[in-house]
């Protein structure tokens, strides 16, 4: 009986284990399904099955780690400074380049160091953290003046145009792109200066050939007086081409310190300009319309304010079809309060628009580019066989003095397409002295 007993518990407990295994089994199937669903179903037990699946899963992370040490190795190369930082903005890896636009002369590959510590620049450091705080990308470009712990290195070192491209990563982390930029500026700055001395060159023999052609004027008759009056014209512009030149290299360096700035009354000084132009407009029957505020005052200097609208109104006179009206819309923007706390002064935005034939959208990024002149829009091409403005003439660098004009007053400017008009948008920005915001209509 006790024999009999002790089977029974026996085979009770076999019973128990198989079925616990069988059970084991299905549900380590059921686990392991997902991983087999790329390859044909296969009936065999659990556990080679989970062997393969481990050996995929290691050669799944060798081709992943190979991959990885691939990418690295192509930004080690790369011809783009490349850097990444932590949350606590500590420098965890940089490339050769990086290493070399910034001096990175005390990291070495694989220190963790406060990147603050190693290069002291706060323009980089800000823009890291605003990359963080805003969960975008951004662009800043700023003068670099590397430090030294070697005082007799310090006079070989110079500082560096730079442009950071930033962009954030998971778990706080932020990845920034540098290049130099600075052999470009030399580069520039070589040309300008070329082209500085050419004009400046160009002048005295320009001028000689004028007071050629002005005695030539008086000494021939009709119909041989015709071809010497072209020649004029022609003489006249290359002078005129030469001295929006040097009138716009200087503007480009050291134009803010020439300004002589006064409180300038921006709406009279606009109807003045218009006066100017009246003559012009007439033979189109072309009119202007203004609203906004009636006195605006702004910090300037009056005789380039006065430049400004003088090129602006007379190129949309030039290309505004005829009986067209041109509108000048005034408006003052509120101030905003930035991060720091600071509150900016009001802002004047001026909107000039015409009804002419606008700018094509692949003109509009080079419209304040020196010489640029589209050849889809606002050109001859692009005007009718009688209109009035075929024989328009332009060198290329009014909007181009227009711009540094503006740069200068601490404003801005902008090209676009009006939307109602099809015609020229151009926006005009200046901080503002005083206003009041009583509207009138002059037209």
């Amino acid at each position: 009986m006790l024999l009999l007993g002790f089977l029974l518990g026996l085979a009770v407990g076999i019973g128990f284990w198989i079925w616990q295994q069988v059970q084991l089994n299905r549900y380590l199937e059921r686990v392991l399904q997902p991983l087999n669903s790329r390859t044909p179903k296969v009936t065999m037990p659990w556990l080679p099955r989970l062997r393969q699946e481990l050996v995929m899963l290691k050669q799944q992370g060798q081709d992943w780690q190979q991959s990885l040490q691939t990418y690295q190795d192509l930004l080690d190369f790369a011809p783009v400074g490349y850097l990444q930082v932590d949350e606590e903005n500590q420098l965890l890896w940089c490339n050769q380049q990086a290493q070399k636009i910034l001096y990175l002369q005390r990291w070495q590959p694989g220190q963790v160091r406060l990147l603050l510590e190693l290069v002291r620049s706060y323009e980089l450091d800000r823009l890291i953290e605003q990359t963080r705080d805003e969960q975008v990308a951004k662009i800043k470009d700023w003068m670099f003046h590397p430090s030294c712990d070697n005082p007799a290195e310090m006079p070989t070192i110079k500082s560096l145009a730079l442009r950071a491209s930033s962009l954030p990563l998971p778990h706080g982390q932020v990845g920034v792109f540098l290049e130099n930029r600075q052999p470009i500026q030399d580069m520039n700055q070589v040309r300008e200066r070329s082209f500085s001395d050419l004009a400046h060159e160009l002048r005295t023999p320009l001028t000689s050939i004028r007071l050629v052609v002005e005695t030539l004027q008086n000494r021939l008759d009709p119909p041989l007086n015709r071809w010497v009056d072209r020649l004029m014209q022609e003489v006249d512009r290359l002078i005129n081409l030469v001295q929006s030149w040097l009138e716009l290299t200087q503007m480009e360096t050291s134009l803010a310190f020439q300004l002589q700035t006064e409180a300038v009354e921006l709406r009279s000084l606009i109807l003045s300009v218009w006066e100017t132009l009246e003559p012009l407009a007439q033979r189109q029957n072309l009119s202007l319309s203004y609203s906004g505020p009636e006195n605006i005052w702004i910090k300037a200097d009056p005789a380039r304010i006065y430049q400004v609208f003088l090129n602006l109104l007379d190129n949309s006179i030039k290309y505004s079809p005829p009986a067209a009206n041109i509108q000048i819309q005034a408006k003052i923007l509120q101030p905003k309060a930035h991060q720091e706390g600071d509150i900016t002064c009001p802002t004047l935005e001026i909107n000039l628009i015409d009804s002419g034939v606008g700018f094509a959208p692949e003109d509009l990024p080079h419209i304040f580019e020196r010489f640029y002149r589209g050849d889809k829009s606002r050109t001859h091409s692009s005007l009718p066989a009688n209109s009035p403005v075929e024989t328009i003439v332009g060198n290329g660098l009014g909007l181009a003095i227009v711009r540094q004009i503006v740069l200068a007053h601490g404003g801005s400017i902008k090209a676009m397409n009006h939307p109602q008009t099809d015609g020229a948008w151009m926006q005009v920005q200046f901080p503002v002295m005083m206003a009041n915001s009583q509207s009138e209509d002059y037209s």
